[in-house]
């Protein structure tokens, strides 16, 4: 989730009918750290890839599910946990009617009893970015080639990548996971994501 992200929706005019509503609902709950287009359009793209489940940590209001659930095919689940309730019973909420989507409430280990998974997207636990989060185990939660998406990097030309002063443990650990061959991708002079496919 970035800051700001759901007031990056105010220059946009289209976007997919279930993103509109997920940030309508999200400025109506007052809630400002959505998925940013940026990277909402990746996801979209990447879940067209999909052929299974794809599972997201960290829902918020559900804009970046939304992004998945518009790109994602007619037979491909999709499973998205929120550790707040109230955000948790928003998203479940606004995809009432698709019946691939299903919204969890509790922390992000709860994603695993539905794997494994196409496409994984962490953006509310499993990067590692923080202190006692654990980062999710691609060789447990992704089918083989599946693909890892880590999300809301700061941009760095610099090996060990730095943020802040220091050297950014998070990204170097999914860049150079033994399981993964991962890249980072610049999606705006302020906002870069890992993406990893598992290895066979």
């Amino acid at each position: 989730m970035t800051e700001r992200g759901t007031n990056a929706y105010k220059q946009l005019s289209e976007v997919p009918p279930p993103v509109a509503r997920g940030v309508r609902a999200a400025r109506a709950a007052g809630f400002a750290y959505s998925c940013r287009p940026e990277q909402g359009r990746l996801l979209h793209a990447l879940a067209g890839g999909a052929t299974g489940t794809i599972a997201e940590t960290g829902t918020g209001c559900g804009v970046g599910l939304a992004w998945l659930a518009a790109g994602a095919g007619p037979g491909v689940r999709l499973v998205s946990v929120e550790r707040d309730a109230g955000r948790a019973a928003l998203a479940a909420g606004l995809f009432a009617d698709d019946a691939r989507v299903t919204v969890l409430h509790g922390e992000w280990p709860a994603i695993a009893a539905h794997g494994p998974f196409d496409l994984l997207v962490l953006d509310g636990g499993g990067q590692g970015k923080t202190p006692g989060d654990t980062p999710a185990d691609p060789r447990a939660l992704l089918a083989p080639h599946g693909t890892v998406v880590i999300d809301d990097f700061t941009p760095s030309t610099t090996w060990p990548p730095r943020h802040a002063g220091a050297v950014d443990h998070a990204r170097v650990h999914w860049l150079t996971h033994p399981a993964l061959r991962a890249t980072e991708l610049r999606l705006a002079p302020d906002l870069a994501t890992v993406i990893g496919t598992r290895r066979g």
